[in-house]
């Protein structure tokens, strides 16, 4: 069996284990330990034997021999013993096994609460809020000689490879005496900055002319790359290109102010952390668009918290948005072709989790998943609330 670590998990990840069935696939959650005195005691490795015997316990359910559950847990065990592993912790550890594929395990910036969870698909409902309450968004690093793009989240910074479908040198669209152009014009205008525009003069506005140029190409590959229309594009950039950009950009959220300075010089992990911080106030205030549209709406056929409704929804890519409460959890069997839908009080070998499936199916159809605290919930004493699409 292969194992991997990766501590940075995308969406191509989520929908690869999202796409795995097999008669008993693995998931194991629980938080990894930072400070001196958990981790010292060896908290989560403790945490994670606990986890084993559980798993254990329900493979036995499935009538599985116990040399063949040991022989298929050994990966996982092996991890326990691994001291470097455990010395180097982040906020939380998912583990996931099945035959087919074997055994991986992230480290991720959340705090999970240790959860295993045994069926024929894996338990994916606690990795989505690297997505949706974390948001997704792009910054474009742009300067006359530099281009480059990333997709980003609270917790990942991705770089988006361009493969020449963006320009990343303005010579490239305007032609290669440009360099000769401009150490002609620095020579003579050196009190100039590099994207200013002041004064008068034909080279001036020639240089002018060329940058829109440019930036119009650029403009073209982004809105070919970008997947997500809706997401905010921020731009990093000197103050004097922003305007320029902005005048010719097409996409549908260009965010109102720039990531001051030359981004060329800049350390990917600055990055990462100044555009979250320019951004992260901005999903916080669609989260409550979405909860105020879903009480305007109440009574009416676009919500239902009613999960015989919700689930059939889900399955069928209908569900704009789902509210799912927090630490809960409805288990029981969902047959789509006949709409049976049976509830059971805990989780057992031969049932699900329902709103694990629910959240899943509408993340994979587009739509957005917010977790939300009990008393936040639009309809109380409800696990999960949904706003359709139609």
């Amino acid at each position: 069996m292969k194992n991997f670590l990766i501590s940075s998990f995308t969406k191509t990840n989520f929908e690869k284990l999202a796409a795995i069935t097999d008669s008993h696939c693995v998931s194991i959650y629980l938080p990894m330990y930072k400070k001196g005195k958990e981790l010292n005691e060896g908290l989560g490795q403790s945490n994670l034997k606990s986890c084993l015997k559980k798993v254990h316990a329900v493979l036995v359910e499935y009538g599985y021999h116990e040399t063949k559950i040991n022989s298929f847990l050994e990966p996982i065990r092996n991890l326990i013993f691994e001291l470097s592993f455990w010395r180097n912790p982040s906020e939380g550890l998912a583990i996931f096994l099945d035959r087919a594929n074997g055994f991986r395990y992230y480290k991720l910036p959340l705090s999970f609460e240790t959860k295993t969870y045994v069926a024929d698909h894996f338990y994916l409902i606690p990795l989505l809020p690297l997505f949706h309450n974390d948001g997704i968004y792009y910054l474009l690093e742009l300067s006359r000689d530099y281009v480059k793009l990333y997709k980003g989240s609270r917790s990942n910074f991705q770089d988006l490879q361009l493969k020449k479908i963006i320009p990343t040198r303005l010579e490239e669209v305007v032609g290669y005496d440009f360099e000769q152009k401009m150490l002609q014009n620095r020579t003579g205008h050196m009190m100039y900055p590099a994207g200013s525009f002041h004064g008068q003069g034909e080279g001036k506005e020639d240089q002018k002319k060329e940058l829109v140029s440019f930036f119009r190409k650029v403009n073209q590959g982004v809105t070919k790359i970008l997947s997500n229309k809706e997401a905010p594009l921020i731009l990093a950039c000197t103050d004097e290109l922003y305007p320029v950009y902005k005048k010719i950009n097409s996409h549908r959220n260009l965010w109102d102010t720039n990531l001051s300075g030359d981004p060329e010089f800049k350390d990917k992990n600055k990055l990462h952390k100044e555009s979250w911080g320019l951004i992260h106030s901005y999903f916080e205030t669609t989260k409550r668009v979405k909860l105020a549209k879903f009480i305007a709406k109440f009574h009416t056929s676009k919500t239902s918290c009613h999960l015989s409704e919700i689930l059939p929804a889900a399955v069928k890519g209908k569900i704009d948005t789902l509210f799912v409460q927090q630490k809960e959890d409805v288990f029981g069997t969902y047959n789509s072709a006949k709409g049976c839908l049976i509830l059971d009080s805990r989780k057992e070998i031969r049932n699900i989790s329902l709103l694990n499936m629910a959240a899943i199916s509408t993340f994979l159809q587009g739509g957005n998943v917010y977790f939300l605290e009990k008393e936040e919930m639009p309809v109380k004493n409800t696990p999960v609330n949904a706003m359709l699409r139609f």
